[in-house]
């Protein structure tokens, strides 16, 4: 049994169950882009950001522990954590993207994944497998995730990691997370922790205020869309779709002359750091076979 690359990994999160072990399937390859090496790699996924001022902040590795362990192979996973900085001298963290995806595209056991999604209160909640048990394909958005622990409490991987590292967009923040895996062993999984200024815009009467929240459903939709999508990328293009709301740039100062807009930097990549902790959730009780834990 291969174990996990870093000892935080709970024992039963992420666990699949192949339901044909024996059987290997390839990964339906839709289509294919010129590889681009300047784009972030994540596994086997490239991650083409949209333009802004985008860092990488950390890497990592996993392993999914696939049941059962005397037939199945694990399935590992890489993992990335980018920022998003505001304009400004301080530049001001603006959002954070977690980046989870299979290592390689080796071919993989027939997987039956126990991902639930789940209704919450206070969460919008898109279940676009309506209850499938073979595949997992989930949105979830809260607006205000600052609040009520909500973080801590549903993507405690995700919190630790903002404390532990002191990455945190202003307040108020939102959260959506997406994810997708189907019955090839293919997964990927997303989570967004942004400020309200890229995704709510500013209301000036009641009809702006009724229809406000419009573009953060709409942009998650398209955040999932482009997430489904690369999975049936030959070279795994994640095309990160820009926030809804425009970065502002901060007001100069009145000097009487005209300044040129800056250029956008380029996105520096740092070099790998230990295993990032973010893994999917823990998942519901396995069906009852006698490989079932």
């Amino acid at each position: 049994m291969k174990k996990p690359s870093f000892p935080s990994l709970p024992a039963r999160a992420g666990r699949c169950l192949p339901i044909a072990a024996a059987a290997a399937v390839l990964l339906t390859l839709a289509a294919c882009a010129p590889v681009q090496p300047s784009l972030p790699q994540v596994g086997r996924a490239q991650v083409d950001m949209p333009a802004g001022d985008w860092e990488v902040l950390q890497r990592g590795h996993f392993v999914v522990d696939v049941l059962p362990d005397d037939v199945a192979d694990d399935l590992p996973m890489d993992s990335t954590v980018l920022g998003l900085r505001g304009p400004g001298k301080d530049r001001p963290l603006l959002a954070l993207v977690f980046v989870q995806t299979n290592a390689t595209n080796y071919p993989r056991d027939t997987t039956l994944w126990t991902l639930p999604c789940r209704p919450q209160d206070g969460v919008f909640v898109e279940d676009f497998t309506r209850g499938s048990p073979a595949r997992a394909d989930c949105l979830r958005y809260r607006r205000r995730a600052d609040t009520d622990d909500y973080l801590a409490r549903n993507r405690p991987a995700v919190s630790q990691w903002m404390v532990q590292q002191k990455f945190s967009p202003g307040v108020p923040y939102s959260h959506v997370l997406y994810r997708y895996a189907n019955d090839g062993g293919a997964f990927i999984s997303v989570d967004v922790v942004a400020s309200q200024s890229l995704l709510r815009p500013e209301t000036r009467n009641n009809d702006e205020f009724l229809v406000a929240g419009r573009p953060a459903f709409q942009w998650s939709r398209q955040l999932a869309d482009a997430a489904r999508l690369s999975v049936s990328m030959m070279d795994g293009r994640f095309v990160f779709p820009a926030f809804p709301v425009p970065i502002k740039n901060p007001a100069a100062p009145a000097t009487g002359k005209a300044t040129a807009a800056a250029a956008t930097p380029a996105m520096p990549v740092v070099p790998p750091v230990p295993a990032v902790p973010v893994v999917p959730a823990a998942p519901a009780a396995a069906p009852a076979t006698p490989a079932a834990q």
